[in-house]
């Protein structure tokens, strides 16, 4: 049997029974699920190829990983991604998982993720056998010995929001090729970028690329980037992701996916295309999400608690300064569900995840709700 730790969303239906009973209803911000409508354009592309009566490419059509490279050097400031260094996947969280098999990795190897983090980077350690290793920073992760086979980076993160710069970047790459291991950087939250002067233009923009010239060092040998079109186009329901970088790394990944059939569904190459060719969507989606998160944000802080980091990405990472599952707790009073900090790791304890996802309507309930009383108070437990 695979040792796999329990769903994390299923510990909160206490809470979501709480929050569901307020008599204006819940306000549900503990999952990142679009809510917004999906383009129009990418809906069309869709149609248009439903007639998809034979199999898809599993590597992508040459049209769609031109695509992705052009997007690549518009977007995301890379110039040089070579279209061969290209392979859709059937969304990132199945990358995410399956990436340590698939490289071969096993009992003898390392896998290293953040210390608050995605749980699915330790669920893909676990599902190859291999060894999990959180780290929270550079110092811990060149400490780690053995030296991992693989690194995972997480900028901009989820849950936290925090985005490691240039300087970082390369300061895990410089390491990482020392040792001999592999970088493999999730970036899906990158044009969610709410520092100064970072969203909604349509040039390279958002938090440094693993693959940025400046991180890199002119060349991307042992370094893939992947990223999601589920929150920039909302197309979760597509299932429509990337990964990129090192040609001779996306081949072997490629050569086992061939032998294992997980081919991206021709429909939706055709509209991933579309989205990849539309920068236009992508701003309105960005100021969409600015309106919620502008006015979520001073919401939370009137009711007491303290926002860290969420420098990008569609979350708010606050603390009242105690237990994780306290904070929920009284939240769900108010008929307001978010995410422990617990599920990210336990460096998380004494946090919550909020998300911005919610339609404008009950985004505008949340922030009422905690507004027009008072602070949620501190009688829960505090964190040791």
């Amino acid at each position: 049997m695979l040792n796999l730790p329990d769903f994390p969303w299923d510990t909160l239906a206490e809470a979501k029974a709480r929050a569901a009973s307020h008599p204006e209803g819940i306000v549900d911000l503990s999952v990142g699920t679009p809510v917004d409508p999906t383009p129009e354009s990418v809906r069309q592309a869709l149609a248009q190829a439903g007639d998809a009566h034979g199999y898809p490419q599993t590597w992508g059509t040459p049209d769609l990983r031109e695509a992705v490279a052009a997007w690549f050097a518009r977007r995301r400031g890379v110039p040089d991604l070579d279209p061969d260094g290209v392979l859709p996947t059937v969304g990132s969280k199945e990358f995410v998982a399956w990436l340590p098999l698939m490289l071969g990795l096993g009992h003898s190897d390392v896998v290293a993720f953040p210390a608050i983090a995605y749980p699915t980077y330790d669920v893909g350690a676990r599902l190859a056998g291999a060894t999990p290793a959180p780290y929270a920073g550079l110092a811990e992760l060149t400490a780690l010995n053995p030296a991992p086979a693989l690194v995972w980076i997480n900028s901009p993160s989820n849950p936290t929001g925090a985005v490691a710069e240039v300087e970082e970047l390369r300061e895990i790459v410089r390491w990482a090729r020392q040792v001999g291991a592999l970088v493999v950087n999730d970036e899906c939250y990158a044009e969610l970028d709410w520092r100064d002067g970072h969203s909604g233009s349509p040039r390279p923009c958002g938090a440094p690329s693993l693959l940025d010239p400046r991180v890199c060092e002119g060349s991307h040998e042992g370094l893939i980037a992947c990223y999601s079109l589920s929150k920039q186009s909302n197309l979760a329901g597509y299932r429509a992701a990337f990964a990129a970088g090192d040609p001779v790394l996306i081949d072997r990944l490629l050569q086992v996916r061939k032998h294992a059939g997980m081919m991206m569904p021709w429909p939706v190459q055709r509209a991933m295309l579309a989205a990849l060719s539309d920068d236009e969507h992508v701003s309105a989606q960005i100021e969409i999400y600015r309106r919620r998160r502008e006015l979520l944000a001073p919401a939370l802080q009137h009711a007491g608690l303290r926002i860290s980091h969420s420098q990008a990405g569609l979350y708010l990472w606050a603390s009242m300064g105690m237990d994780a599952r306290e904070t929920v707790r009284l939240l769900a009073e108010r008929g307001i569900l978010v995410a422990p900090g617990d599920f990210y790791g336990a460096a998380g304890q004494s946090h919550v995840r909020v998300a911005i996802t919610a339609t404008d309507d009950r985004i505008q309930a949340a922030a009422q709700r905690c507004e027009q009383r008072e602070p949620l108070g501190s009688q829960g437990r505090p964190v040791a």
